[in-house]
């Protein structure tokens, strides 16, 4: 078990929830209030989308990114910022049999592309997310190939930004141990995404395999979306690692009750001291990381 745990905050997400949860950010300056509020609640990390503040869905826009920063900066609150660079990488087939007549959610770019932001803002840490994958019952796949994955470890080593992996299913580990083995990353962190669908699901029998593939000595967390959530924040503790919760995972606190960022870290946070262990500090976080100082 681990003793002391580096909490996690994912306060929003590209997915369709915006409406589904009145506490769901859209703007830049409300997905930093809620940066700020999981920061207040105990978070020693948040992990950042931006979204279009016409439509809400999610976008890459640099100028989101740079106004989310800035306000976060100005709050005066100390917490370590993970951006998303995983925005880009969606293909949604064509109907029938027109599978190349791609359709409206397609946003596919190259991988130097999805890290623009990341160029220019140099947060603690951003994500890379490695591998391709079926994502949910329709025709969107979540595009990212070898060779892209290999060109944007590349660019996160040489920016010197901490490059969390995302990993989704096991084939995903199997290559980030790959890009290890070639250089191109240098002690990343390790996060296990599982329940979504079609990907790893959301069982100990299947955090455990992963966890036991992870090389020797990684820092890691895992979640579980929706109902799992809580569930899996408490079986990767147990595992040996860290915890991630939010709004971009799981929008309720109870049943029918709406959840808040704050309200999440709070939940995570009297699991965590149930089983005798207690959340890191952005400081602490810092120092386990090993990140670069800014």
């Amino acid at each position: 078990m681990n003793p002391h745990i580096i909490i996690t905050c994912a306060v929003t997400g590209a997915g369709d929830t915006v409406g589904k949860n009145p506490h769901v950010p859209v703007t830049p300056r409300q997905i930093a209030d809620a940066a700020i509020e999981a920061a207040h609640a105990g978070a020693t990390v948040v992990h950042c989308h931006v979204r279009d503040p016409q439509t809400g869905k999610g976008s890459r826009d640099p100028a989101l990114y740079r106004e989310l920063m800035e306000h976060i900066k100005a709050s005066g609150v100390d917490v370590i910022v993970n951006l998303t660079a995983g925005m880009g990488g969606d293909l949604e087939i064509g109907p029938d049999e027109r599978p190349c007549d791609f359709g409206p959610g397609t946003d596919l770019v190259g991988p130097l592309t999805r890290l623009v932001h990341v160029e220019e803002l140099l947060p603690d840490i951003c994500t890379l997310d490695c591998g391709t994958l079926n994502f949910g019952d329709g025709d969107t796949i979540y595009v990212s190939t070898p060779q892209a994955l290999r060109v944007g470890a590349k660019r996160i080593t040489e920016l010197g930004v901490k490059a969390e992996l995302e990993i989704f299913d096991t084939g995903h580990l199997w290559f980030s141990k790959q890009m290890i083995k070639e250089g191109l990353l240098v002690d990343p962190l390790f996060q296990l995404c599982l329940g979504i669908p079609w990907g790893a699901p959301a069982d100990t029998t299947t955090m455990k395999a992963m966890v036991d593939n992870l090389p020797l000595g990684a820092t890691w967390a895992g979640f579980g979306i929706g109902r799992m959530q809580m569930p899996m924040a408490a079986q990767a503790m147990l595992l040996g690692g860290n915890v991630r919760v939010g709004l971009e995972d799981n929008l309720w606190l109870d049943k029918g009750v709406p959840a808040s960022n704050g309200s999440l870290v709070e939940r995570v946070i009297k699991l965590i001291e149930c089983m005798g262990a207690r959340p890191m500090t952005p400081a602490e976080g810092r120092v386990k990381m090993n990140l670069k100082k800014r």
